[in-house]
């Protein structure tokens, strides 16, 4: 996008939102929070490729009009806050191949899905597509690193990012919603992510997605085989919203240890990747990368050496990453409690931290 249609996006934009989102008005006021925006984008080398609408305004103002005074209050408290924030959501695309090299390094069994999404992303380089990425199951052992892995995605694409834990949440409308009619009934998981997102191309992860069980007659998964269409996901109708939204920008990502449990038909929605265990190279880049996230993330960590010792990361590759996490974490704490600034092996406590069999990420 050239400068005058960035700055007619951004007018357009403020003219249409700033009265719903509680946005700045003000000139001066305006340029900082854009530029705060625009700054966040550049971080990962992906600006602000436009604005979309995302849901229909003066359709939610027809239906808010047109409930009766017996509606459900809660009904009508959303159509209220869809009003306030508007419709409108940043969308993103690169304007550069992001550098992507640290990722190859940080997840090392996942390199054949890393290239997959660089070479996505180099289509959309320019072009006006915003980022457009396949549908993608990521299948292996627990604790491979599967929902980190999206995560990291996320940040990669300075976008917004929605998690849809399907082994602790079984009612069958966590994604799309529950009818308005129902006590307690609220939306999906997929709407309130646009409703309180400022992205119309959220990373949405569906965790563990070969776990989710059937409540009743509703069947948890039911929404995802209009999600996972582009053409049906652009008029979405979450249950208790009623409001079509605009979903087909989301950057699905769904994690599974047994393909088995999945329905064919959501299958061949995906492109699944088995995902394997980091062999013993790997779970020590793996390592490194952990205590190197965990330290620079807390005040505290500028105490500790940028780098653990080798005799450190040795001890922690023979866990799997989830457990490495919390073996890192505790070994902070173990060290500081020992009036140290630097981990030692004893530090690591690999009983706590997981099981010595390595069984996957």
């Amino acid at each position: 996008m050239n400068s005058r249609g960035e700055a007619n996006a951004l007018n357009g934009w403020r003219a249409s939102s700033t009265r719903h989102r509680g946005l700045p008005e003000s000139g001066s006021a305006w340029i900082c929070f854009c530029w705060s925006r625009l700054l966040a984008f550049s971080l990962v080398s992906i600006p602000i490729a436009g604005f979309k609408d995302v849901y229909d305004v003066p359709a939610v103002e027809k239906a808010l009009q047109e409930l009766p005074p017996s509606a459900n209050e809660a009904l009508r408290a959303l159509y209220d806050k869809m009003l306030r924030v508007g419709g409108q959501r940043f969308t993103v695309k690169p304007s550069a191949l992001p550098a992507m090299d640290e990722l190859f390094g940080e997840l090392p069994n996942f390199c054949a899905v890393l290239e997959d999404i660089r070479k996505q992303l180099a289509l959309c380089i320019d072009s006006e597509d915003a980022v457009e990425l396949p549908p993608m199951l990521l299948l292996g052992a627990p604790g491979i690193g599967k929902t980190h892995f999206a995560r990291r995605i996320a940040q990669l694409l300075g976008t917004g990012y929605g998690f849809v834990p399907m082994s602790t949440l079984t009612a069958g409308w966590i994604l799309g919603g529950a009818s308005s009619q129902w006590k307690n009934a609220k939306p999906g998981k997929v709407f309130e992510t646009f409703l309180n997102g400022d992205y119309a191309n959220p990373v949405m992860v569906v965790d563990e997605i070969d776990k989710a069980s059937a409540e009743g007659q509703y069947d948890p998964l039911g929404a995802l085989y209009e999600l996972l269409e582009t053409q049906t996901a652009m008029r979405f109708t979450d249950e208790f919203a009623e409001i079509p939204i605009d979903a087909s920008g989301a950057v699905w990502f769904a994690t599974a240890n047994d393909a088995s449990r999945i329905p064919e038909p959501l299958l061949n929605r995906m492109n699944v990747y088995e995902i394997d265990p980091p062999d013993a190279s790997g779970s020590a880049r793996i390592a490194r990368a952990l205590y190197r996230e965990i330290r620079e993330s807390h005040d505290w960590g500028r105490r500790f050496p940028e780098a653990p010792p080798g005799s450190v990361v040795e001890k922690l590759a023979l866990l799997t990453p989830r457990e490495m996490r919390r073996a890192v974490q505790a070994a902070f704490g173990n060290a500081k409690v020992s009036g140290r600034d630097e981990l030692q092996p004893e530090d690591v406590d690999i009983q706590r931290g997981g099981r010595k069999s390595r069984i996957g990420f």
